[in-house]
């Protein structure tokens, strides 16, 4: 019996939390654009030509769910991916972008159920593993979904380890362990020095501790990969005030004002 290679239909996409938050999750949504397929270790075992045949046609019609679901048309994509699961029951892809469609509906519980089917499937599965700890935490689970992103961080085929560990830091803190949460973030940095999440988590959880010099230095590094995030600035205002330097958190609320409004959030005051 011999093992193949699946083609993942993925692309990411970050959601921001809430103000107050500061950090942000990231799930891994499907696409069927170029260059958005992810090779990965297979998820089940084909063989004999008929097999591979409808393993050939899952990817297929995955594929064009992927395409509608781009497009936005939901019904199309829903069904075309569960004429895939039908097909082959055990299709975490087709889990995977059926969670994605019952999200973009505001269906948490039924995306929840098929993340976490995915996840059953292969739970070694990075892509799976991260989508379904992201789930976990995004619905008051986060001690809970500590595990998952280990286990996404684990797999030696999930090409964005950084995301799962910027995850998992975000849903360390709100876990209420904060050292997990910077070692998770520190991780992430390690591997990708401009990563936003684990910057802006590092920003904040600096900034809670009244280690404003640190705070300063990786709002710096955060407003450095993205100049015109407006969490970034207003944190950055704050930290500058809380230093003394009233000319510099001027010049971040400048920066701020000049976002078009609806863009981000007022900053806070002292």
């Amino acid at each position: 019996m011999r093992r193949e290679a699946k083609v993942m239909l993925v692309a990411a996409c970050v959601f921001a939390s809430g103000c107050s938050q500061l950090e942000r999750l990231t799930i891994v949504r499907p696409s069927a654009a170029r260059g958005e397929y992810t090779k990965i270790a297979s998820t089940y075992d084909v063989s004999g030509s008929s097999t591979r045949g409808r393993d050939t046609d899952v990817t297929q019609l995955l594929m064009s769910a992927s395409h509608f679901y781009q497009a936005g048309d939901l019904a199309q994509s829903q069904g075309m991916a569960q004429r895939a699961l039908k097909s082959d029951p055990r299709s975490g892809d087709a889990h995977t972008l059926l969670g994605a469609i019952a999200d973009a509906r505001g269906d948490g519980v039924a995306a929840g159920k098929h993340y976490g089917k995915a996840a059953e499937i292969a739970p070694k599965t990075g892509i799976y593993a991260n989508n379904y700890g992201t789930w976990l935490c995004s619905n008051g689970r986060a001690a809970e979904s500590l595990d998952w992103f280990d286990a996404a961080v684990a797999d030696p085929a999930y090409p964005t380890r950084g995301m799962a560990l910027a995850n998992a830091g975000k849903c360390a803190r709100q876990a209420g362990q904060p050292d997990r949460a910077e070692a998770n973030w520190r991780q992430a940095l390690t591997l990708e020095p401009g990563n936003v999440p684990a910057l802006s988590g590092m920003a904040a959880l600096q900034f809670s501790r009244h280690q404003y010099l640190e705070a300063r230095a990786f709002t710096e590094r955060w407003l450095t990969a993205a100049p015109v995030d407006a969490d970034g600035l207003s944190l950055a205002i704050q930290v500058e005030q809380k230093l003394g330097d009233n000319a510099a958190a001027s010049r971040y609320l400048s920066r701020l004002q000049a976002i078009p409004s609806g863009s981000g959030p007022a900053p806070r005051t002292q």
